[in-house]
């Protein structure tokens, strides 16, 4: 006979120490753990990360509260090096259908280190991203032009992109197709406009937002905790804290480029099979790389990690 108080749920919310898991039937209960739970291979600064399916028991005496004892296998997740816990890891967000990552090329302006190293990230779980050009009402003639260019790049190696503005609605109905009938995480830098853009969306979750910093042109953190919500039925969106710096975990350098998808598709075309795509002769990568078939930034973001230089630039 199946214990009444043994549930399942999905944690919608992680603040460190306490969960929020919501029921099937939609009922919500506050959950911390019990014990430690330890992760196959995994060493996490959070065992438990939005999007993951848990099994709780209730407490006794306790209202709406429970204890978390398993968390099942998670089909995906976004995961990133720990800022506060050396040799760490931290998930920011589990069993995602899809990623957006919002991105801006002023006020601020976000690296192609930062937004390569994501996809790489997305790219090493198969989460398919679509990159959404935020702030499209402040560009001039020549920005809008560069804008499309960048557009296109990412486009044509796999990744589709949406340019859009909370101010003008430009790009927010192809927006919200994209969400329906999905678990859809959204990420980006601070200051980019993402809890804004949430908020135009999905305008009952009247989400904090900050206005950019006049003197660093840098956005403060809004967004303190990962935070799942329900905007219709099977239709959720993650929130996401702004994250500065994006560093790659458990990537060997000689499967890097894998993860680059227009890198991939050269894989077998190169001389030497185990070709790091550096300085070998007869490499495929570099040849198309001086004919311009292949993005020098791109390429440069895959130096930088292989280096594993700083990704801000």
């Amino acid at each position: 006979m199946a214990n009444k108080y043994r549930m399942e749920g999905l944690v919608m919310k992680s603040t460190g120490s306490w969960y929020l898991v919501r029921t099937n039937d939609g009922e919500l209960y506050r959950c911390r753990l019990r014990g430690k739970i330890k992760l196959k291979d995994l060493k996490v600064s959070n065992p438990v990360a939005v999007g993951d399916v848990v099994a709780f028991e209730l407490e006794e005496g306790g209202e709406s509260t429970g204890a978390i004892y398993q968390i099942t296998e998670r089909e995906n997740y976004i995961i990133r090096k720990s800022t506060h816990k050396t040799a760490h890891s931290h998930i920011i967000a589990a069993n995602i259908d899809r990623a957006l990552l919002v991105v801006t090329l002023v006020s601020p302006r976000t690296s192609f280190g930062f937004m390569d190293r994501f996809l790489v990230t997305a790219e090493a779980y198969d989460i398919p991203v679509t990159l959404l050009y935020n702030k499209s009402d402040l560009y001039d003639a020549e920005t809008a032009e560069y804008q499309q260019q960048i557009l296109n790049m990412y486009a044509q190696i796999g990744y589709p992109g949406i340019i859009c503005s909370t101010v003008s609605g430009q790009g927010l109905p192809e927006i919200q197709e994209i969400l329906a009938n999905h678990k859809t995480l959204f990420s980006g830098h601070s200051g980019v406009g993402k809890s804004t853009l949430i908020n135009r969306l999905a305008p009952g979750l009247e989400l904090k937002t900050n206005e950019i910093s006049d003197y660093s042109d840098k956005g403060k953190h809004t967004t303190t905790y990962a935070e799942m919500f329900e905007l219709a039925p099977d239709t959720f969106i993650i929130d996401t804290p702004g994250i500065k710096e994006l560093g790659l975990v458990d990537i060997p350098k000689e499967e890097l480029s894998y993860f680059f998808p227009e890198m991939r598709e050269r894989l077998n075309l190169c001389k030497y099979y185990n070709c790091l795509h550096i300085n070998e002769p007869n490499c495929a990568v570099l040849q198309d790389l001086k004919v311009g078939k292949i993005s020098l930034t791109r390429y440069e973001s895959y130096r930088s990690i292989m280096d594993e230089t700083d990704n801000r630039r």
